[in-house]
């Protein structure tokens, strides 16, 4: 792929440089992560936005050369691949928001300062519209047409989580120890595993969810 000058600040995670490849390895993980989570996970804006701007680099540079040259061939396939994963990112993120609107809301009135953000303002205005858009929906085509007492829908009822006891296939990236996988029961004790680098396991995603968030294991 094209060469890229570092690009600083990625985000508070990340390292604070990083070349283009990294950016799409990172980038690939991120989308891995995004597609096999069943929760909406920390918004890679930055990430995206490097990307897209190596994508115009690479576009431009496409245009410089000279006709009939070879590298044009493999750039356009490099530009299609990124344009791919970037554009699958953003549907996975686009469908979640969409399958859980209201959790993703209520998450974030009562996420506090110091916490992630795990929408970037542009999704966060999408998902208060959709919210919007659903109930207006449903009260013209359903509940209006209901008993009084029936017209009023509890957010407790309604609201569709994710469900974070489902299982998902991982690789370690960094040696951890000490990951308790199940919590004790009055029929079983808790169980704690050892997670050693290059490994691959298939466990529940709750136990393992901050260590998707800091990088630690990736889902595949």
């Amino acid at each position: 792929m094209a060469d890229l000058d570092e690009v600083d600040g990625v985000s508070d995670e990340e390292v604070e440089a990083m070349t283009a490849g990294q950016v799409l390895q990172k980038l690939e993980e991120a989308w891995l992560n995004e597609k096999f989570s069943p929760e909406l996970l920390e918004s890679k804006t930055d990430l995206v936005d490097c990307m897209l701007e190596q994508v115009t680099e690479m576009e431009e540079n496409i245009k410089r050369a000279k006709k009939g040259d070879f590298k044009v061939v493999l750039h356009r396939m490099e530009i299609d691949r990124i344009r791919y994963v970037l554009s699958s990112y953003l549907r996975c993120r686009l469908k979640k928001i969409e399958s859980f609107t209201n959790h993703i809301l209520e998450q974030e009135s009562n996420r506090q300062e110091e916490d992630v953000c795990h929408l970037s303002p542009e999704e966060f205005t999408f998902a208060k519209e959709y919210a919007a858009t659903m109930e207006t929906h449903m009260k013209n085509l359903v509940l209006r047409h209901m008993p009084p007492n029936l017209q009023a829908m509890d957010p407790k009822q309604t609201t569709i989580r994710p469900n974070l006891d489902s299982y998902v296939f991982l690789r370690v990236n960094e040696d951890t120890d000490g990951v308790l996988v199940e919590e004790e029961t009055l029929d079983t004790g808790e169980e704690i595993v050892d997670l050693q680098k290059d490994d691959q396991h298939i466990m529940r995603y709750k136990p393992l969810s901050a260590l998707v968030t800091s990088g630690a294991v990736t889902l595949i």
